[in-house]
């Protein structure tokens, strides 16, 4: 449930801010009318969205054990690669996100609410997708159905919530440190997710190591537990790890931690300038 409702509320506030940064820029010009068009092109990006999730979950839910395992090892490895990029991106690019949004735009307000609508469509996207694919994959990693869908479901609701909050300035957060803090938390979860596709492939006789655990506590603490649910939603850990799956889970923090919390030519996100201006 955790590892969801992080997943939600930071691509949905990423979404929810670029809204708001094309309705900001719209309204600002005088050309409230083509509005319609860019809600058409936040409307169509969520439909596909949902529909990439609910494919994710049909396909899985009708392959053979063997496809199953393959499907969900496949799609853990791919939504680790989507995260990953997307939160260094994140961090390179907001700076001058407001200046891109704005400059695509203004082209498109020159041809027609058509092009509106294909701007703000790709714009959100890319949220997302990454959202669906990273949800399922969590989803597959959960100890219970209904968590998972909850935590997505407050993420989502509370990103909007703040979003338009922050679009009125009925609220200001610093979202530098908001991003900084929740993009250390999705690499933390990322590794967590790798360490179940690894998990998936030794299922498949692909990666040796299957029953060689690093430990195996699930006589002491069960799966299901609260503990044990909340420190896999947190921190990626179950209560049986393979040695292989130890070392791929470590790895990814030991190299990606340091990365992305390395100071250098890359700027803290300045997104709420962005929406402010």
């Amino acid at each position: 449930m955790l590892s969801n409702f992080l997943v939600g509320i930071r691509e949905g506030l990423e979404a929810a801010l670029i809204v708001g940064i094309l309705i900001a820029y719209i309204v600002k010009v005088g050309n409230r009318t083509h509005l319609a068009a860019v809600w058409l092109g936040v409307g169509s990006a969520l439909a596909i969205s949902f529909v990439t999730g609910g494919f994710l979950a049909f396909t899985s839910a009708e392959l053979s054990e063997r496809g199953e395992q393959l499907f969900a090892g496949t799609t853990s490895l791919i939504a680790v690669g989507l995260v990953t990029w997307m939160v260094f991106w994140m961090k390179r690019a907001a700076r001058g996100l407001r200046e891109e949004l704005h400059g695509k735009v203004s082209t498109a307000l020159t041809t027609g609410p058509l092009t509106v609508a294909l701007a703000a469509f790709f714009a959100v996207v890319r949220e997302g997708l990454e959202t669906a694919v990273f949800a399922y994959a969590n989803f597959r990693t959960a100890t219970s159905n209904s968590a998972p869908a909850i935590g997505l479901t407050i993420g989502l609701i509370s990103a909007v919530a703040l979003g338009w909050l922050i679009y009125r300035r009925a609220i200001t957060i610093n979202l530098s440190k908001f991003f900084s803090i929740t993009g250390v938390a999705l690499v933390v979860i990322a590794a967590g997710v790798l360490a179940y596709g690894v998990h998936e492939y030794q299922e498949l006789g692909w990666f040796p190591g299957d029953g060689m655990y690093a430990w195996n506590l699930t006589p002491w603490l069960a799966p299901d537990s609260i503990i044990a649910t909340f420190l896999q939603g947190s921190l990626g850990f179950r209560t049986k790890f393979t040695w292989i799956e130890l070392v791929a889970w470590a790895a990814f923090l030991l190299v990606v931690l340091p990365m992305y919390l390395r100071k250098g030519s890359a700027k803290r996100t300045q997104v709420a300038e962005s929406v402010a201006k």
